[in-house]
């Protein structure tokens, strides 16, 4: 990792660190705004934890992408957590073969970046 890009992620954790200490949740309710910035808490941790020993550019490139989309999204949406997609169902391929695989791809292919590392996580 070069130095400037160990200053842009180290940017980043701290920025999503100060967004949870200063969060506000959107019914105003105490208890939601302090399960929410836990949340906010937690999930930087174990995502910054998990991705520690990354060293190939292009994907630290693309973890970073996913962080400020994901600052941005909730910073304007005013929700930390991840926005849920709609993908259609597998129901129409067999459960083996070509078409199958075909499908799956598709379906990691659609996925928003947003949403990259959170299915590995959760």
């Amino acid at each position: 990792m070069t130095p400037a890009t160990r200053q842009e992620v180290l940017g980043l954790y701290r920025r999503v660190f100060r967004i949870a200490k200063n969060w506000q949740s959107a019914s105003g309710q105490i208890e939601e705004t302090t399960r929410e910035k836990e949340y906010i808490r937690n999930e930087a941790r174990t995502l910054f934890r998990k991705n520690k020993n990354v060293t190939d550019p292009k994907l630290i490139k693309q973890c970073i992408e996913e962080c400020e989309a994901r600052i941005e999204i909730g910073l304007h949406y005013n929700i930390p957590y991840p926005r849920p997609i709609h993908l259609p169902p597998m129901g129409l391929a067999h459960k083996q073969g070509r078409t199958l695989r075909h499908q799956e791809r598709l379906r990691k292919i659609s996925k928003p970046i947003y949403l990259k590392s959170h299915d590995e996580v959760s």
